[in-house]
């Protein structure tokens, strides 16, 4: 039986047997580079938001839960997917028993389908929040969250066919690496567009159609509150108009980071899935250039991405810093408490200086 041996790591998709030609030094070491930027990058910025939404995990919005468990996900992406991916172009081949190639590309999927499905359950409830907010009112608080158990039972069920397609494989003489193994020709195509649409096309798709409701049910709200307040005007009732405005527009700064959040996965992702499909359907693959290995590589930068745009978006970065530097630490914050005159001071004399330079 004819079969096609491929690595599907989050870099590239070969067509040929590894080893048949050398690679590329200076180009596996410009990924090494990336990669060891993207994994420090993206390690630090989620496990300092985790940090700080888990301290405050008492007073945790239903927003804030979501982004608690996307942070989950983009360290899942950090651990399981670029840290291997660092360490196998260092080492050049996959180093590890066969039950290790199995569990790290299963992981490597779940962390995608982990990040982008919570971006989907982001997206429903912030959809049901704006469309449908008595629903939302209504609910009790349960004690799980079901559209975030939801996204990781996806996560968890959807990528165990890594189990079964990857293994560490002789692909030369005495040399062994975590590689897939296809039937020829229609394998890799079916696998790799199935992925692309269950990973990528639907989950955006859905996105697209709750975000357009969104915005024709903001739009909407903003005409009706436009007349109310006009009228509120006329019987003086301006206070009571304005907290209802309040209310909204706390709401729509939420649709908004949920955007943002939307259009950098596309942007991130949109390269390495295209490049997916083009390496198996087009009759002449792509050749590896270096243009095109950057690209798939910069995927992985959405992990860096989400908790910058939350964190943007909160208006809280320096005190979420300063929060993650002094909670839990009875004794620090006592002496900050009495030392904030000294820092005050301290502020001014160094603002002084610069100014006079």
């Amino acid at each position: 039986m004819d079969w096609f041996i491929v690595n599907m790591s989050n870099i590239s998709l070969e067509s040929v047997l590894p080893g048949d030609e050398p690679r590329d030094e200076r180009l596996a070491k410009i990924e090494i580079a990336i990669l060891s930027i993207i994994f420090i990058t993206a390690g630090i910025l989620n496990f300092g938001l985790l940090l700080v939404l888990w301290k405050r995990r008492k007073q945790l919005s239903r927003m804030r839960v979501f982004v608690f468990h996307l942070c989950v996900a983009d360290l899942v992406v950090t651990f399981f997917q670029v840290c291997p991916q660092l360490i196998w172009d260092i080492t050049d081949r996959f180093v590890g028993p066969d039950i290790l190639c199995r569990a790290v590309k299963y992981l490597q999927v779940v962390g995608m389908f982990a990040s982008t499905y919570m971006i989907v359950v982001m997206t429903i409830d912030r959809y049901q929040a704006i469309c449908n907010p008595m629903v939302t009112f209504q609910k009790r608080r349960a004690r799980w969250n079901g559209p975030v158990c939801a996204a990781w039972f996806v996560s968890l069920i959807g990528s165990l066919p890594q189990l079964f397609i990857f293994s560490r494989v002789e692909v030369a003489p005495g040399v062994y690496d975590c590689w897939a193994q296809f039937i020829k020709p229609w394998g890799p195509r079916a696998y790799v567009t199935w992925t692309t649409l269950v990973i990528f096309v639907l989950p955006i798709l859905m996105v697209i159609v709750c975000q357009v409701r969104i915005c024709r049910t903001v739009r909407i709200n903003f005409h009706m509150k436009t007349q109310h307040v006009a009228e509120a005007a006329s019987k003086s009732l301006s206070s009571r108009a304005s907290s209802v405005a309040g209310v909204s527009k706390a709401r729509v700064k939420t649709v908004k980071m949920t955007v943002v959040i939307v259009l950098a996965y596309i942007i991130c992702w949109a390269p390495f899935f295209t490049a997916q499909l083009w390496s198996v359907w087009d009759v002449v693959p792509p050749t590896q250039t270096a243009t095109f290995t950057i690209l798939m590589l910069l995927a992985s930068l959405n992990s860096c991405a989400n908790p910058c745009i939350y964190l943007l978006f909160s208006g809280k970065l320096p005190k979420s810093l300063m929060a993650l530097m002094c909670d839990g630490q009875p004794d620090m914050k006592e002496s900050i408490q009495e030392d904030a005159t000294m820092v005050s001071s301290l502020y001014i004399s160094l603002k002084s200086i610069s100014d006079c330079k």
